[in-house]
């Protein structure tokens, strides 16, 4: 099986309650063990945050939310659980000791990934019955929205484990990379020692402040590095000549003394308190969840943004969103909407073709906003877009069918701006079929304040079936026209929508 279908996850902390978050928003019901007194409010406070993020990250519509229980005891929490995660603080004996508890515990074919974040494999699964089936799953925070696990193997891990583990990881938005074998603090945390042990020399000869170091990487290689790594960067900065001519210009510098990476720096009482009085002038005035929140948007911009890339295929972080979004419309399209269902429902309730199909449900994310803090008029065409969506796959006309050749396209399209769509406002989206014939469907589609009903914004649109692969209008298949004409007899006997056939500078 190479779905996971219960999680367990023992340590609740920041890292396993987002890997909880991730699990239960896949759909996977997951048990965690934590005795930390406040392990429920953490937990809870990732989740929320993570549901947060969730709702403005993708509009496909995700599974029913897994079921979170809180166990008493190791035993109790990997009972039936077929992937596990281990994230309780980084002491190795500690770990070991927790790891060797779980094995003992848990079904024999249950796979064990650490969330260390250093600590060799091999060193932990060293008192283990069935050490095959530990490795490391070492994530990056926040979990539920960065998409990478390292996958490390012991000495007696089975490379059919790793495989399967890769293929688990995937259906849940995650891509899994295998190392071809295990060293302390595997690959990410390498590369980011280096950088941060720099980066303490450079505070502590006083060449810049931590906001200005920090400035350096957003501003410049950190945007580089989000769409396309080390090498790939610098493969095009060598120029038409490519990585070769890179390395014969720039690699002699490597031998300059640049930097101090073989040299620890001393972190005494007086570098840490000048670190931390930095840090609280560059980010004090703001709570831990708020940083988190602003974090969390920002990824989600970004991600989006690298949705698009490579022709609208996706690149990067984003290829692994598109890919993980195909799998929930694959799972999930049969309902009209990718929240709350149609008509105003529970998701996966029967649609209702008595009144406008509500097929959308979302809210306005910081990267849809202009210097007006409004909504941008292209993100209103994307909720139009993302409404026409949905009434396709209700008809059939889902990704497999547009991958044998045929589709809609919009062909023509009349928005009206009525009110005001703000930052973080919850919004819905309904669509009235106005008239269909075997090629055409004609639509109104209108946006509302989900808390007022008001209307925010209307769209008359036209679509027209099309033969992709020939380049020309065709009739829709008889399967398609029977699911949709139901649709269309229900919506005529209602009022046409005010607002139908106006023109643009129309008076009222």
């Amino acid at each position: 099986m190479t779905s996971i279908r219960q999680a367990a996850c023992i340590g609740g902390g920041v890292i396993g309650g987002a890997w909880a978050a991730r699990f239960l928003l896949g759909g996977i019901d997951v048990s965690i063990y934590d005795p930390h007194p406040e392990a429920k409010r953490i937990v809870g406070e990732v989740l929320a945050n993570a549901e947060r993020a969730y709702a403005m990250l993708t509009m496909a519509p995700l599974p029913p939310k897994g079921r979170l229980t809180f166990c008493a005891s190791v035993e109790e929490a990997v009972g039936g659980a077929d992937w596990i995660q281990e994230s309780v603080p980084e002491r190795a004996d500690l770990k070991r000791n927790v790891l060797t508890e779980i094995d003992r515990y848990a079904d024999p074919t249950a796979l064990i990934g650490s969330s260390t974040s250093g600590i060799m494999p091999t060193e932990l699964q060293r008192d283990m019955k069935y050490p095959e089936r530990m490795f490391v799953a070492h994530p990056y925070n926040p979990v539920y929205l960065l998409p990478l696990a390292e996958l490390v193997g012991g000495e007696r891990t089975s490379p059919e484990t790793l495989e399967l583990a890769k293929a688990r990881l995937a259906p849940i938005g995650m891509k899994g990379v295998i190392l071809k074998k295990e060293i302390e603090a595997f690959v990410g945390d390498r590369l980011l020692e280096a950088i941060w042990r720099e980066g303490l020399w450079l505070i502590h000869d006083d060449i810049c402040d931590t906001e200005t170091l920090d400035d350096v990487i957003r501003y410049s290689f950190g945007m580089r590095w989000a769409q396309m790594g080390l090498f790939e960067t610098y493969r095009i900065a060598g120029g038409e000549a490519g990585m070769r001519h890179f390395l014969a210009q720039f690699g002699p510098c490597l031998s300059w003394p640049w930097t101090k990476l073989t040299d620890v720096v001393d972190l005494d009482d007086a570098l840490v308190d000048k670190i931390a009085a930095q840090s609280d002038a560059q980010s004090g005035a703001r709570g831990i969840r708020e940083l988190e929140r602003i974090r969390d948007e920002n990824l989600v911009g970004i991600m989006q943004a690298l949705k698009a890339g490579d022709g609208g295929k996706g690149w990067g972080s984003g290829k692994v969103l598109a890919d993980f979004e195909k799998h929930l419309w694959s799972n999930g399209g049969a309902r009209a909407g990718g929240r709350g269902g149609e008509s105003g429902g529970e998701a996966g309730d029967a649609p209702d073709f008595s009144r406008p199909l509500r097929l959308v449900d979302t809210r306005v994310s910081a990267a849809w906003v202009d210097y007006n803090g409004h909504m941008t008029e292209h993100r209103y065409l994307q909720v139009f877009g993302d409404t026409s969506d949905a009434l396709l796959r209700l008809i059939g006309v889902d990704f497999a069918y547009v991958e044998k050749g045929q589709s809609y396209y919009t062909v023509e399209t009349h928005i009206r701006h009525l009110g005001e769509a703000k930052l973080g406002q919850a919004l819905y989206a309904t669509l009235q079929v106005l008239s269909i014939d075997e090629k055409r469907i004609q639509y109104f589609t209108t946006i509302h304040d989900a808390e007022t009903g008001n209307v925010l914004a209307t769209a008359e649109q036209l679509m027209l079936h099309v033969d992709s692969k020939a380049g020309k209008s065709s009739a829709a298949p008889a399967d398609i026209l029977a699911r949709l004409t139901p649709i269309a007899q229900a919506h005529a006997m209602l009022p046409v929508p005010e607002g139908v056939g106006r023109s643009v500078g129309q008076k009222r």
